[in-house]
Protein backbone atom coordinates (compact mmCIF):
# COMPACT_ATOMS: atom_id res chain seq x y z
CA UNK A 1 0.00 0.00 0.00
CA UNK A 2 1.27 3.25 -1.11
CA UNK A 3 2.18 5.88 1.47
CA UNK A 4 -0.34 8.46 -0.04
CA UNK A 5 -3.19 5.77 0.31
CA UNK A 6 -2.38 4.91 3.64
CA UNK A 7 -3.06 8.50 4.77
CA UNK A 8 -6.25 8.57 2.93
CA UNK A 9 -7.45 5.78 4.87
CA UNK A 10 -6.13 6.80 8.00
CA UNK A 11 -8.53 10.06 7.45
CA UNK A 12 -11.27 7.83 6.67
CA UNK A 13 -11.06 5.80 9.82
CA UNK A 14 -10.23 9.59 11.86
CA UNK A 15 -14.03 10.55 10.35
CA UNK A 16 -15.53 6.99 11.02
CA UNK A 17 -16.43 6.16 7.43
CA UNK A 18 -17.16 2.72 7.47
CA UNK A 19 -16.54 1.93 3.72
CA UNK A 20 -17.80 -0.24 1.45
CA UNK A 21 -15.58 0.83 -1.44
CA UNK A 22 -12.22 2.67 -0.19
CA UNK A 23 -11.68 3.13 -4.02
CA UNK A 24 -14.08 5.61 -4.20
CA UNK A 25 -13.36 7.85 -1.23
CA UNK A 26 -9.73 7.43 -2.66
CA UNK A 27 -11.11 8.95 -6.33
CA UNK A 28 -12.02 12.09 -4.10
CA UNK A 29 -8.16 13.29 -3.75
CA UNK A 30 -7.48 12.61 -6.87
CA UNK A 31 -6.27 16.21 -8.67
CA UNK A 32 -6.57 16.45 -12.40
CA UNK A 33 -2.77 17.58 -13.02
CA UNK A 34 -1.66 14.24 -11.03
CA UNK A 35 -3.22 12.35 -14.28
CA UNK A 36 -0.47 14.51 -17.00
CA UNK A 37 2.40 13.13 -14.70
CA UNK A 38 0.91 9.85 -14.19
CA UNK A 39 -1.34 8.88 -17.16
CA UNK A 40 -1.43 5.15 -15.94
CA UNK A 41 -2.81 5.53 -12.64
CA UNK A 42 -5.63 3.44 -11.90
CA UNK A 43 -8.50 5.85 -10.63
CA UNK A 44 -10.09 9.01 -12.37
CA UNK A 45 -9.60 13.09 -11.72
CA UNK A 46 -12.36 13.62 -9.22
CA UNK A 47 -14.24 16.20 -10.92
CA UNK A 48 -17.17 14.21 -11.59
CA UNK A 49 -17.31 12.83 -7.62
CA UNK A 50 -16.59 16.68 -7.38
CA UNK A 51 -20.19 17.67 -9.30
CA UNK A 52 -21.79 15.28 -7.39
CA UNK A 53 -20.84 16.40 -4.01
CA UNK A 54 -21.80 20.30 -5.07
CA UNK A 55 -25.26 19.09 -5.42
CA UNK A 56 -25.33 17.05 -2.08
CA UNK A 57 -23.75 19.73 -0.24
CA UNK A 58 -26.31 22.48 -1.47
CA UNK A 59 -29.83 20.29 -0.64
CA UNK A 60 -28.28 19.14 2.64
CA UNK A 61 -27.23 23.01 3.77
CA UNK A 62 -30.49 24.19 2.73
CA UNK A 63 -32.73 21.63 3.92
CA UNK A 64 -30.77 22.46 7.73
CA UNK A 65 -31.18 26.00 7.47
CA UNK A 66 -34.82 25.97 6.44
CA UNK A 67 -34.99 23.91 9.56
CA UNK A 68 -33.24 25.99 11.97
CA UNK A 69 -34.43 28.95 11.16
CA UNK A 70 -37.70 30.92 10.53
CA UNK A 71 -35.58 33.33 8.77
CA UNK A 72 -36.92 35.11 5.25
CA UNK A 73 -35.40 33.65 1.81
CA UNK A 74 -33.01 36.47 1.34
CA UNK A 75 -30.87 35.76 4.80
CA UNK A 76 -31.09 31.91 4.16
CA UNK A 77 -29.56 32.36 0.78
CA UNK A 78 -26.48 34.53 2.02
CA UNK A 79 -25.81 32.46 5.03
CA UNK A 80 -25.90 29.23 2.45
CA UNK A 81 -23.87 31.19 0.70
CA UNK A 82 -21.35 31.74 3.49
CA UNK A 83 -21.30 27.94 4.59
CA UNK A 84 -20.66 26.73 1.24
CA UNK A 85 -18.39 29.17 -0.42
CA UNK A 86 -14.94 28.32 -1.34
CA UNK A 87 -12.94 29.83 1.25
CA UNK A 88 -14.52 27.92 3.82
CA UNK A 89 -14.44 24.63 2.55
CA UNK A 90 -10.97 24.98 1.80
CA UNK A 91 -10.54 25.91 5.82
CA UNK A 92 -12.75 22.63 6.89
CA UNK A 93 -10.67 20.90 4.28
CA UNK A 94 -7.14 21.86 5.86
CA UNK A 95 -8.59 21.06 9.41
CA UNK A 96 -8.75 17.65 8.44
CA UNK A 97 -5.81 17.23 7.27
CA UNK A 98 -6.52 16.78 3.62
CA UNK A 99 -4.01 18.34 2.00
CA UNK A 100 -1.40 15.88 2.62
CA UNK A 101 -3.77 13.00 0.90
CA UNK A 102 -4.29 14.60 -2.39
CA UNK A 103 -2.48 13.15 -5.30
CA UNK A 104 -1.20 16.57 -7.22
CA UNK A 105 1.16 16.97 -10.01
CA UNK A 106 4.40 18.37 -8.79
CA UNK A 107 3.33 21.82 -9.88
CA UNK A 108 0.46 22.11 -8.10
CA UNK A 109 1.91 20.77 -5.06
CA UNK A 110 4.46 23.60 -4.74
CA UNK A 111 2.33 25.69 -6.50
CA UNK A 112 0.42 29.27 -5.05
CA UNK A 113 -1.68 28.99 -2.05
CA UNK A 114 -4.46 30.83 -3.28
CA UNK A 115 -4.52 27.68 -5.96
CA UNK A 116 -4.23 25.07 -3.64
CA UNK A 117 -7.35 26.58 -1.27
CA UNK A 118 -9.45 26.33 -4.64
CA UNK A 119 -8.17 22.34 -4.81
CA UNK A 120 -9.06 21.82 -1.13
CA UNK A 121 -12.12 23.13 -1.43
CA UNK A 122 -12.96 21.27 -5.13
CA UNK A 123 -11.59 17.99 -3.22
CA UNK A 124 -13.62 18.51 0.00
CA UNK A 125 -16.87 18.28 -2.00
CA UNK A 126 -15.52 15.45 -3.94
CA UNK A 127 -15.15 13.65 -0.44
CA UNK A 128 -18.77 14.37 -0.32
CA UNK A 129 -19.65 13.32 -3.33
CA UNK A 130 -17.97 10.14 -2.60
CA UNK A 131 -19.53 9.28 0.58
CA UNK A 132 -23.18 10.05 -0.95
CA UNK A 133 -22.03 7.34 -3.66
CA UNK A 134 -20.69 4.80 -1.18
CA UNK A 135 -22.35 4.78 2.13
CA UNK A 136 -25.22 6.99 1.12
CA UNK A 137 -27.32 10.03 1.93
CA UNK A 138 -27.28 9.90 5.69
CA UNK A 139 -23.77 9.05 5.87
CA UNK A 140 -23.15 12.58 3.66
CA UNK A 141 -25.70 14.64 5.57
CA UNK A 142 -23.57 13.65 8.60
CA UNK A 143 -20.26 14.49 7.45
CA UNK A 144 -21.92 18.05 6.44
CA UNK A 145 -23.20 18.60 9.59
CA UNK A 146 -20.33 17.70 11.84
CA UNK A 147 -17.21 19.41 9.88
CA UNK A 148 -19.46 22.33 7.64
CA UNK A 149 -22.25 22.88 9.21
CA UNK A 150 -21.36 23.34 12.70
CA UNK A 151 -19.90 26.98 11.48
CA UNK A 152 -23.27 28.28 11.38
CA UNK A 153 -23.22 29.62 14.78
CA UNK A 154 -19.88 31.14 14.41
CA UNK A 155 -21.12 32.59 11.01
CA UNK A 156 -23.91 34.97 12.58
CA UNK A 157 -22.22 35.97 15.08
CA UNK A 158 -19.20 37.27 13.26
CA UNK A 159 -21.69 38.51 10.52
CA UNK A 160 -19.89 36.38 7.77
CA UNK A 161 -22.96 36.05 5.81
CA UNK A 162 -23.43 40.10 5.19
CA UNK A 163 -23.15 41.04 1.77
CA UNK A 164 -20.11 44.10 2.20
CA UNK A 165 -21.44 45.48 -0.82
CA UNK A 166 -25.16 45.66 0.11
CA UNK A 167 -24.63 46.72 3.30
CA UNK A 168 -22.52 49.22 2.38
CA UNK A 169 -24.61 50.40 -0.51
CA UNK A 170 -27.70 50.75 1.65
CA UNK A 171 -26.07 52.64 4.37
CA UNK A 172 -24.10 54.89 1.81
CA UNK A 173 -27.22 55.76 0.15
CA UNK A 174 -29.33 56.27 3.42
CA UNK A 175 -26.40 58.94 4.55
CA UNK A 176 -24.79 60.20 1.57
CA UNK A 177 -27.80 59.79 -0.92
CA UNK A 178 -25.11 58.64 -3.07
CA UNK A 179 -24.62 54.88 -4.89
CA UNK A 180 -21.02 53.24 -5.02
CA UNK A 181 -19.32 53.13 -8.00
CA UNK A 182 -16.54 50.03 -8.36
CA UNK A 183 -13.80 50.22 -10.69
CA UNK A 184 -11.06 47.68 -11.58
CA UNK A 185 -7.88 49.48 -10.70
CA UNK A 186 -5.80 46.24 -11.31
CA UNK A 187 -5.53 42.79 -12.32
CA UNK A 188 -2.08 40.55 -12.80
CA UNK A 189 -1.51 36.76 -12.81
CA UNK A 190 -2.48 34.63 -15.54
CA UNK A 191 -5.54 33.22 -16.44
CA UNK A 192 -5.97 30.55 -13.65
CA UNK A 193 -4.61 32.20 -11.17
CA UNK A 194 -5.54 36.27 -11.28
CA UNK A 195 -5.68 39.02 -8.21
CA UNK A 196 -7.62 41.74 -8.95
CA UNK A 197 -7.16 45.54 -7.29
CA UNK A 198 -10.90 47.32 -7.08
CA UNK A 199 -11.70 50.21 -5.61
CA UNK A 200 -15.21 51.77 -4.37
CA UNK A 201 -15.69 55.66 -5.53
CA UNK A 202 -18.63 58.01 -3.76
CA UNK A 203 -18.81 60.56 -6.64
CA UNK A 204 -15.45 61.13 -7.51
CA UNK A 205 -13.77 60.48 -4.38
CA UNK A 206 -11.81 57.03 -3.81
CA UNK A 207 -13.08 55.70 -0.58
CA UNK A 208 -11.25 52.06 -0.33
CA UNK A 209 -9.68 49.38 -2.30
CA UNK A 210 -9.83 45.45 -2.02
CA UNK A 211 -8.49 42.88 -3.76
CA UNK A 212 -9.55 39.69 -4.71
CA UNK A 213 -9.17 36.38 -6.56
CA UNK A 214 -12.24 37.96 -8.95
CA UNK A 215 -13.50 41.29 -9.97
CA UNK A 216 -16.80 40.49 -7.40
CA UNK A 217 -14.10 39.09 -4.24
CA UNK A 218 -12.11 42.34 -4.94
CA UNK A 219 -14.82 44.80 -4.73
CA UNK A 220 -16.63 42.59 -1.34
CA UNK A 221 -13.11 43.43 0.12
CA UNK A 222 -13.09 47.36 -1.07
CA UNK A 223 -16.63 47.62 0.20
CA UNK A 224 -15.90 46.06 3.66
CA UNK A 225 -12.74 48.49 4.09
CA UNK A 226 -14.74 51.11 2.70
CA UNK A 227 -17.38 50.23 5.83
CA UNK A 228 -14.40 50.14 8.12
CA UNK A 229 -13.81 53.50 7.07
CA UNK A 230 -17.10 55.74 6.86
CA UNK A 231 -18.88 53.26 9.37
CA UNK A 232 -17.28 51.97 11.92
Amino acid sequence: MSEKKEKILKLAGKLSLDLKDPEVFENAFVHRSYLNEHPKFYLDNNERLEFLGDAVLELVTTRYLYDKFQKPEGELTALRSALVRGKNLSEVAKGLGVEECLYLSSGEAQGAQKAKSLILANALEAIIGSIYLDLGYESARSFIENNILKLTDKIIDEKLYIDAKSSFQEKVQEKFKVTPQYKVLEQSGPDHNKEFTSAVFLAEELVATGKGSSKNSAEQEAAKAALEKLFS
